[in-house]
C-alpha cells in the first residue's frame, strides 16, 4: 500500500469508504468498531514508547516485542473490519486461533510470577502499568463495539476472541510490570452502608 496524499477530502461530508468501495457514514457501527481498534493500536504505541523510553534503548524485551506483535494483529483486525462483508482481497490479513493461543501462553507465562488476586484492584502500578490499564479498558470498548456490529452484519467470531483475550492479557501484563517495578498493587476499598 502507498500513500502519497494524506487528505482527500473524501470524507469532508461525514461519510467514508470501506475496502471495496462501499460508502458509509463515519458513525457506522463498522467504522466505530474498526476506529476503537484504531484508538487501542495507538494506545499500545504510547506503552511501547513508555518501555523503551524506561529501558533507555536496551535490547528490546520479550515484552516489548509482544506488544508490537499485538499492534501488528489489531491492524490485521482494523483491515478486517473495515471491509465490506462478503468482500475478500489477495493477501488479505487473518486472525487464527493460534493468535488467541499465543496470547492464553502469553497470560500464563506472565501469570506464574504474580500472586493470586484477591479483591478488585485499582488501575495504576507505575507509568506502564497505568497505561496497559487504559489499553485494556479501550480493548474491552473495542470489543463491544464489535459485538454490537457482530448483531447487525457478518462479522468473524475469531476478532471477538481475540479482543476478548487482548484484554485478559493486558490486564495480566500491567500487573506484571507493576510487580516487576516493585509498585504495591492497591486492592478496592469497598465503601460498606452504615
Amino acid at each position: 500500500m502507498r500513500i502519497t496524499k494524506v487528505y482527500t477530502k473524501t470524507g469532508d461530508k461525514g461519510k467514508t469508504r470501506l475496502a471495496g468501495g462501499q460508502q458509509v457514514w463515519k458513525d457506522n457501527l463498522r467504522v466505530e468498531a474498526y476506529g476503537t481498534v484504531d484508538e487501542l493500536n495507538a494506545s499500545l504505541g504510547v506503552v511501547r514508547a513508555l518501555w523503551l523510553a524506561e529501558t533507555k534503548g536496551a535490547t528490546q524485551t520479550q515484552g516489548e516485542r509482544e506488544l508490537r506483535w499485538m499492534q501488528n494483529k489489531l491492524f490485521d483486525i482494523g483491515g478486517l473490519l473495515a471491509t465490506a462483508p462478503g468482500q475478500s482481497f489477495p493477501n488479505m490479513p487473518s486472525v487464527k486461533p493460534v493468535d488467541v493461543t499465543r496470547l492464553e501462553d502469553l497470560i500464563d507465562g506472565w501469570q506464574k510470577d504474580l500472586q493470586p488476586l484477591i479483591e478488585f484492584i485499582l488501575p495504576g502500578g507505575g507509568t506502564i502499568a497505568s497505561s496497559l490499564h487504559l489499553a485494556r479498558t479501550i480493548c474491552r470498548r473495542a470489543e463491544r463495539c464489535c459485538v454490537s456490529l457482530m448483531r447487525k452484519e457478518p462479522v468473524d467470531q475469531l476478532i471477538i476472541t481475540y479482543l476478548n483475550r487482548l484484554s485478559d492479557a493486558l490486564f495480566v501484563l500491567a500487573r506484571w510490570v507493576a510487580s516487576r517495578s516493585d509498585e504495591k498493587e492497591l486492592l478496592w476499598e469497598r465503601t460498606r452502608s452504615v
